[in-house]
Formats: C-alpha cells, structure tokens, sequence
C-alpha cells in the first residue's frame, strides 16, 4: 500500500488560498496542545505520588505495636520498615516521572521552534504571492481595458476613411496610435507580471512541498515520543507495584516467621512472677484456738425454726417465770 504524504493532499486550485496549508497548521497546533496536556497530565500525577508518598512516610513513623515483643515485634517493625521504603520508592517515582515531563516539554518547545522558521518563511511567500497575484490580476484588467481602447480608436480610424476633414483624420490616427503604445504598454506590464507571479509560484510551490515534508516529520516524531513517553509512564507504574510487592513481600516472609507459641513462651519467660497459687484462707476460732482443718468448713445449715405460742399475759408471773429460766444446763449464747 502506497504511503499517504501531506505534500500530496493539501493543495488548492486558487494560487491565493491558503486552506491546505492551514489544515496543516491547525493539526500541528492541535498536537502541540496534546503534548501539553500530557505534559501537565504527568506533572499532575508526580504531585499525586510525592503527597501520597510524603503521607505514608509521616504514616511510617507512627507508633504501630511498641508494646509488642518477640517475633511479632519483628513482623511489626518490618512492617513500618517496608512502608517507608515504599514511601521512598513513590517519591523516586514522582521524581522519574517530572523528568519525563520534563523531557517532553523540551521536546515540545524544539519543536516550536523549528516550526516557528518555517511558518514564518511561508507567511512571508503566501503574502508575496497574494500581493503579486492582485497586481498580476490589476495589470491583466488594465491591458484588457487598454485592448478595448485601442480597438475602439482604430474602429474610429476605419469608420472616417473616406472623410475629406484631413485634420480630424490626423486626430483619429494620433489617438489610435497612442492608444496602441498604451495598449502595448500595458501588455508588456502583464506579461511581466504574470512572469513574476508564476516565478513566485514554483518558489511557493517548492517550499510548500518542503512544509509539508517538515511538518509531516514532526507528527511522526510527536506521535512517536508521545507514544513512547507513555509506554515509559506505564512501565514507571507497573514498576511501582513490582517494587510495593518485594517489600509487601519480606513483611508476609517476617509475618511468616512469627510464631504464635513462641511469643506466648517469650512473654512468660520474661514477666513470670511464680509457678504457684497462694495458699488459702484459713478460718482460725476465736474460743477454741484451734485450727480447723485445711479444707474449707462444711456449710451449716441454719437452725430449724420453731415457732412459739402466744404471748405470755404480762399479768401471769408464773408464765414470766417460765421465760425467765433456762433448764438445759448445756445452753450457751455463742452458736457453733
């Protein structure tokens, strides 16, 4: 399949118009504009990766199991350790990816200047060319009118052939030779102006060929690097992870290590305070002095209620009598 080339398809049948040499223009700006949005899309992103890895260092820093001991103090520590590296690692990140903003933008101005010579030179020939092409069309009505006179004067000449009046006949012949020279005169102009404008034209033609082969390189080139540029930012990224991932990946290898059984038998080596539970409580009898055996009282039960008759007369001193006198010679107000 045949290539498909600006220098091929931007032309215009009017010599003055300048359409395809716009359409062009206006693609290149759009793709100098694209570059820039790239350009500010990875400024933007390094931001996002220094804040983002400036948070995690200050969360880094933070107390996480300082309390802790044994294997999962380590997992811990390793933990805090790795997040920082991964903090770092985002901020390498963000650095790496300005310095391919900064690549790019380099490149965009590069390219701006040599544009910029080069639009120049052709605005410079596009006015040329417009301005000798208006004075080419000026002088070609001005021949054209001059014709015009000169065929009149030369009708005027044959119509009074035959006239005796000798003197108007010198007039007519005057006027129609001037109108000849006039009329040559401004043949000679055209001529030379058409000469130029079409000397003008190859120039145009020739240095329009060579826009177009410039403007066409520099599209290659700004597809190619915007390509590449981001291929390289997703290359940036996906390095990223690979790098979280080692360092995720020694703390899941610590984690791995730490022993749930040990840290239990660290903790007991470490804090123990005996291997024996105090002794009971011992009741000790105020009355008896005697210690009750090392095992604990049997519950006793309460005393079984009993429930006394009506109260005595106050009047009938032998019922008073009766409360008043205790016959069981074992009684004792202490109970047992």
């Amino acid at each position: 399949m045949k290539n498909i080339h600006f220098k091929d398809f931007f032309w215009n049948s009017d010599l003055t118009s300048t359409g395809g040499y716009e359409a062009i223009i206006q693609y290149l700006n759009d793709g100098k504009r694209t570059c820039k949005e790239v350009e500010d899309f990875m400024k933007a992103r390094a931001a996002v990766e220094e804040k983002y890895a400036k948070d995690l260092l200050g969360l880094s820093k933070k107390v996480c199991g300082h309390n802790e001991m044994n294997t999962l103090k380590r997992s811990l520590d390793m933990f805090k350790l790795q997040t920082e590296h991964v903090s770092l690692s985002h901020l390498q990140l963000a650095q790496s990816m300005r310095e391919e903003a900064k690549k790019l933008e380099e490149f965009r101005e590069r390219q701006k200047e040599a544009r910029k010579k080069m639009e120049q030179q052709m605005d410079a020939l596009h006015k040329q060319k417009s301005s000798h092409f208006k004075k080419t069309m000026d002088s070609k009505k001005t021949y054209e009118q001059k014709c015009r006179d000169k065929e009149e004067a030369d009708q005027n000449v044959n119509r009074n052939t035959n006239t005796n009046n000798t003197k108007h006949m010198e007039k007519l012949s005057t006027k129609a030779q001037n109108a000849k020279q006039t009329a040559e005169e401004a043949d000679r102009l055209y001529h030379q102006n058409v000469t130029i404008v079409g000397r003008i034209r190859d120039e145009w033609q020739k240095e329009h060929v060579k826009a177009c082969e410039m403007f066409e390189k520099q599209s290659v080139e700004r597809i190619n690097f915007l390509r590449n540029t981001v291929w390289t930012h997703l290359n940036q990224l996906s390095q990223q992870c690979v790098t979280s991932d080692e360092l995720y990946e020694d703390v899941r290898k610590s984690l791995e290590q730490c022993n749930v059984q040990e840290d239990i038998e660290h903790f007991v080596n470490l804090r123990q305070t005996g291997d024996k539970p105090p002794a009971p409580v011992m009741y000790d009898n105020f009355y008896s002095g005697q210690r009750p055996p090392a095992v604990a009282p049997p519950t006793r039960l309460p005393p079984p209620i009993i429930r006394r008759g009506p109260l005595p007369d106050p009047t009938n001193n032998s019922v008073e009598a009766i409360y008043s006198t205790v016959q069981d010679a074992g009684y004792s107000v202490i109970q047992y």
